[in-house]
């Protein structure tokens, strides 16, 4: 029976964590209640003494929390890709329930191997964790979305310039065991001890030593957001033709240095257009006073296609497809971009358009534009924060902008929204640059380096967000280490803490003031 109620209580506390994520009552990240929640976890798991009912706790409360972070897929599966209701929430469910399996296995090996000292103990804690994170945000495509760090945008992941979201996670685990020690010994001096050391943690990682970059200059932005309805988004007699109008309308009519259309703004093959429509949005912008950047699929039946962004301006390369940049998009969404080996069943149940794209290649170039190297990155790949490093390699051609083109209608009006716009806030804090996002049903908004968001326009209204971006020059040191090595170095730090732990687990000695976990 305690062991139920033990399960019971860690699910609650992995819904806790979920919510510290985007909190229902006004949108914005919780760090305080995401080191509750895990502290939670930590307690229990410290009060059991058999790796198996450690890792059913770690898998009720993963779970718990997962689902509780992307529900809204639901939303995506059922009312637009018309999936049955109780299959879409079985998916999300057993998705949720096999990504929650990292977390199992980290408690199982945490209770199997956790030092009595307090101190290696936090540290091992740490170490599984960051390992079980590491494997969800990259095995199998990564799907690292909900990630703890996400909670701490807004405080303690000021310290992202230097260690990156997976580093901020490693310390918040490292800071909640240790609190949740203190607590378990209220009153000596161990506590007070751990209690110490957490708070001293926290307060290294929410302080902020300036900025490693400079000003390169501004730059006046319009971004577009069409609000087209998701599920009209790709039918030729109200979608298309208002997505075309619309949007047409609105690149001749804006003044702006760049103007910015979102993921596949326009919903057609350039083939596939009215005649004159992508001739005239070439003539549109070749005086060089004006760029436009715009979502768009490229491609054909023979070649196959891209989920892609093209940008006008007054220089054309002579291509094809007469724009003078193209970025093609590279981390694909399992289902809705490609699909996995084995699931043509699962994607044939849904009606996805465009659910089969090639991959653009990792570091593609900047577009260059008005004194700016313009980063696009569409939907979710801001996730990937190894992966928009690797531009940072060569300080020549490292970006200055990032801009973000998304389609989240297919998540509704729902918390999908807010959790997007504090993953690029944190590729912000990691990179110390600010992001631009063109979204059709929002968040479009302009976050400047420091992380702070400084225009946007309601979401699921049809608008054009005008303002000014700061670019800048220069490498924070998570940028310098992660476009070298990539994340080669958490899994070595971590691998190496959880090695040692293995092997001395029987032979650590008690420190000086700190008792047993």
């Amino acid at each position: 029976m305690q062991l139920f109620a033990s399960i019971g209580l860690v699910a609650i506390a992995g819904l806790l964590q979920a919510a510290s994520i985007v909190t229902p009552w006004d949108g914005e990240p919780a760090g305080w209640l995401q080191l509750l929640a895990m502290g939670a976890l930590a307690w229990q798991l410290t009060m059991v003494t058999r790796p198996a009912h450690a890792g059913l706790l770690g898998w009720a409360f993963a779970t718990a929390w997962l689902a509780g972070t992307f529900w809204w897929l639901f939303v995506a599966m059922h009312t637009y890709a018309g999936l049955a209701a109780w299959l879409s929430a079985l998916a999300v469910l057993s998705l949720s329930a096999v990504l929650a399996a990292y977390y199992a296995v980290a408690c199982i090996a945490f209770v199997a191997w956790a030092p009595r000292n307090r101190i290696g103990a936090a540290a091992l804690f740490a170490a599984l964790w960051t390992l079980a994170e590491l494997a969800r945000g990259v095995w199998f495509t990564g799907f690292g979305w909900g990630a703890i760090g996400y909670a701490h945008v807004d405080g303690l992941a000021r310290a992202a310039k230097f260690i990156g979201v997976y580093g901020v996670a490693a310390l918040v685990a490292w800071i909640a065991f240790l609190a949740t020690a203190g607590l378990r010994d209220f009153g000596r001096p161990g506590g007070l001890f751990a209690w110490t050391l957490a708070a001293v943690s926290a307060v290294l990682m929410a302080w902020s030593p300036g900025t490693f970059t400079v000003s390169s200059g501004s730059l006046s932005v319009a971004l577009l957001q069409g609000n087209i309805a998701q599920d009209e988004k790709f039918q030729a007699g109200s979608g298309v033709a208002d997505a075309l109008r619309w949007y047409g309308d609105e690149l001749a009519r804006v003044r702006a240095t760049l103007v910015v259309a979102p993921e596949t703004a326009i919903p057609l093959l350039p083939q596939q257009l009215p005649d004159g429509y992508w001739a005239g949005l070439q003539r549109q912008f070749s005086s060089g006073s004006q760029a436009a950047m715009i979502g768009v699929p490229l491609g054909s039946l023979s070649s196959g296609y891209t989920n892609s962004v093209v940008a006008f301006h007054g220089a054309f390369n002579g291509g094809t497809d007469g724009t003078s940049y193209r970025y093609d998009k590279h981390h694909l969404v399992p289902f809705g971009e490609f699909i996995p080996p084995f699931f043509r069943w699962f994607t044939d149940l849904m009606s996805i358009p465009l659910g089969d794209f090639n991959r653009g290649a990792v570091g593609q170039p900047s577009f260059r534009w008005r004194g700016q190297r313009l980063a696009p990155n569409i939907c979710y790949e801001d996730l990937f924060g190894e992966e928009l490093g690797a531009r940072f390699l060569d300080p020549d051609n490292m970006p200055t902008i990032f801009v973000n083109v998304s389609n989240i209608g297919w998540f509704g009006n729902t918390a999908a929204i807010d959790q997007h716009r504090n993953i690029s806030r944190m590729r912000v804090l990691e990179f110390d640059r600010p992001f631009v996002r063109a979204t059709n049903t929002g968040d479009t908004v302009i976050i400047d380096h420091t992380g702070r968001v400084t225009h946007s326009i309601p979401r699921h209204t049809r608008g054009v967000l005008l303002g000014e971006v700061e670019g800048r020059l220069g490498t924070t040191p998570f940028a310098w280490w992660v476009s070298r090595w990539g994340l080669l170095p958490y899994w070595l730090a971590a691998a190496s803490v959880t090695m040692v732990c293995f092997l001395v687990r029987r032979r650590w000695r008690q420190l000086p003031g700190a008792g047993e976990i």
